[in-house]
């Protein structure tokens, strides 16, 4: 059994209708230049909720949350933080995600009156892609500051405004050839568009190219 302590930060958790919501929101927050922000929590069970809901008022520590009976249990929320060079819980950054979330149609915590959180979107179980969206390609959602939001789009021709300096570049054939065996297995495996491994063949992949396909492989081998 999962402790009440550990935070589940996997988008998989959610319902399908949330998984999508999410994955535009971050989409479009991505295409807006907002990159640095990850999620920290999805899915959390009545248990946890009743551990949060204690901190501050029967057990130490500060106010977390404002009720018992969250849409974190029903597993139709999610929040999200800030990466550096902002804090944490950039109020600017927030409210620029919470203005394209109401594009969007999802419900965000820094609208609500009284108990406001920011951090907190949250969507029906009913909700649909509003009209003139889509998902564009692969959407790589960060769960720490580490990894940066980025959307793959695959058969995009590579950008002629990359700087030689983001290319992938090896210190010897060795690296090389352990990454384009790699790149390769998961093209045979079906698991990213051959395109990639033409890209790697032609020296025009970047290295964020790369790191968002370890990613998207490691999801879909799941």
């Amino acid at each position: 059994m999962t402790s009440v302590t550990t935070t589940c930060r996997d988008i998989n958790e959610l319902l399908p209708a949330a998984q999508l919501a999410c994955r535009l929101l971050f989409q479009e927050c991505c295409k807006a230049g907002i990159k640095n922000i990850f999620i920290t929590e999805t899915y959390r069970s009545q248990e946890r909720q009743n551990y949060l809901y204690a901190q501050g008022r029967t057990q130490p520590g500060q106010i977390v949350t404002w009720t018992l009976n969250s849409n974190h249990k029903s597993r139709l929320a999610w929040d999200v933080a800030v990466g550096p060079p902002q804090s944490l819980y950039d109020v600017a950054t927030l409210s620029q995600i919470g203005a394209i979330a109401r594009k969007l149609g999802i419900t965000w915590g820094g609208d609500w009156v009284g108990s406001i959180d920011r951090p907190h979107f949250e969507v029906k179980s009913n909700w649909v892609i509003p009209k003139g969206f889509k998902l564009e390609g692969q959407v790589i959602v960060p769960t720490s500051s580490a990894v940066k939001v980025q959307l793959i789009v695959e058969g995009n021709k590579p950008n002629q405004n990359e700087k030689d300096d983001d290319k992938m570049q090896f210190t010897n054939e060795t690296t090389k050839s352990t990454v384009r065996d790699y790149l390769k297995q998961a093209v045979d495996k079906k698991l990213i568009d051959k395109m990639w491994l033409v890209k790697f063949d032609n020296g025009t992949m970047t290295t964020g190219d790369y790191e968002g396909l370890k990613l998207i492989i490691a999801q879909r081998s799941a």
